[in-house]
């Protein structure tokens, strides 16, 4: 049945949606770009078809959009630590962003690198690209700017975060933006406490639910988190459910506590709640090194 209906739906595509015209060589038939399901062979049948399309177009088109967005991403958006190539712990206080190549390096190997400085009385560099320390906050912005003229995303992140907490909320929205055009998945979650906050542009709840979706498709936990509370407060529990296993799987506490309050309620079943719980577990393990261990307790010191 299914290669029935697979059959119908391509030879659907080899012909107009509107008048029927087949695509011969004279003739090339456009894709609608929302349902990616018909085709047509000019704007006038794509606009006379509309009023019939229009509903299962905005279908299928959610439909796509689900497959994207609830699909489980490789990592988290940190990505690895470019030196010992293990995932990056979530959260800012476990890793170091270099302002000389924008890399951002392991609390692991960042504290092996001033052990080798110190040890061997070297002067201070990048543990990645070896660049020396920059000697003031005027230099390290210089190198920052340099790097945002040169279309760096992160570097534009860092100026708009800065720009941010000094208050410059519009100057701040211009840098996170053009890094979300670049495909910055930390832009677009910063873009969305904009919209949230309403600092420097109008509250907008769709707004901010689709850059919480653009960032969760590129991996970002808390992002998912958040689609998760959201959906949950619009009584979409099942929805919740589906955003907070993705997270939990890449390590997010907080969307494995919401379903340890699913599973308690009985929203969420044993075996599922257990596969949260070992992705989650493994998640975190994979993080884990000798090195960040020691960076850890020199922390303590």
């Amino acid at each position: 049945m299914s290669t029935n209906l697979e059959e119908e739906a391509d030879d659907m595509m080899m012909y107009c949606a509107s008048c029927g015209t087949a695509e011969v060589d004279d003739i090339k038939l456009k894709t609608c770009t929302a349902c990616k399901s018909v085709r047509y062979c000019s704007v006038k049948c794509q606009k006379e078809h509309r009023p019939q399309h229009k509903r299962a177009c905005k279908k299928r088109a959610a439909e796509l959009r689900d497959e994207i967005l609830f699909k489980q991403p490789e990592s988290s958006h940190e990505g690895d630590c470019p030196i010992c190539c293990l995932p990056i712990s979530l959260g800012n206080d476990k890793s170091t962003m270099m302002s000389c190549c924008s890399k951002v390096i392991c609390d692991g190997c960042y504290y092996l690198n001033d052990m080798r400085i110190t040890r061997g009385s070297l002067e201070p560099t990048c543990p990645f690209c070896r660049h020396p320390d920059l000697k003031s906050k005027e230099e390290e912005m210089k190198n920052v700017m340099n790097r945002v003229k040169a279309n760096d995303p992160v570097a534009m992140v860092q100026i708009g975060l800065r720009r941010y907490e000094a208050g410059d909320y519009d100057d701040s929205f211009r840098y996170l933006s053009k890094a979300a055009e670049l495909g910055d998945v930390g832009a677009h979650y910063q873009i969305a406490i904009f919209y949230h906050e309403g600092k420097g542009v109008e509250k907008d709840v769709k707004k901010v639910v689709y850059h919480w979706e653009q960032a969760a498709i590129g991996g970002h936990p808390r992002a998912r988190y958040n689609l998760g509370c959201e959906e949950k407060n619009n009584g979409r529990i099942y929805r919740a459910m589906k955003h907070w296993i993705i997270a939990a799987t890449l390590g997010c506490d907080d969307s494995l506590d919401a379903l340890k309050v699913c599973f308690r309620g009985g929203l969420v079943t044993k075996e599922d709640f257990a596969a949260a719980l070992r992705a989650h577990q493994a998640a975190v393990e994979a993080t884990k090194s000798p090195q960040r261990e020691a960076a850890e307790e020199a922390r303590k010191v």
